[in-house]
């Protein structure tokens, strides 16, 4: 699995602290190693079709599309006010 950020995502991570940076590259991990890792409480975003959550810390949330079996796009990160307003 490999990973397509997206310019919103790049630009949202390059905001955070070094600690949530940390939080979110660890989460990155397990996600490309084991989307299905019971602390990444991965979900689909309610309304939409395509597009899914997983959580990095308490209050970050990082939201993604599978675009196929191999690559996973990275469509925003950050907590769940600056996350959850479309277009996510």
């Amino acid at each position: 699995m490999r990973f397509v950020a997206t310019e919103k995502f790049e630009k949202s991570l390059s905001r955070m602290s070094d600690i949530n940076i940390y939080a979110v590259e660890k989460a990155l991990r397990l996600l490309r190693d084991n989307p299905k890792h019971p602390s990444l409480r991965v979900k689909r975003v309610k309304g939409t079709a395509d597009i899914w959550e997983a959580s990095a810390t308490k209050s970050i949330r990082i939201t993604f599309r599978f675009l196929n079996q191999d690559i996973i796009q990275l469509r925003n990160v950050g907590t769940h006010e600056q996350v959850f307003k479309p277009p996510y």
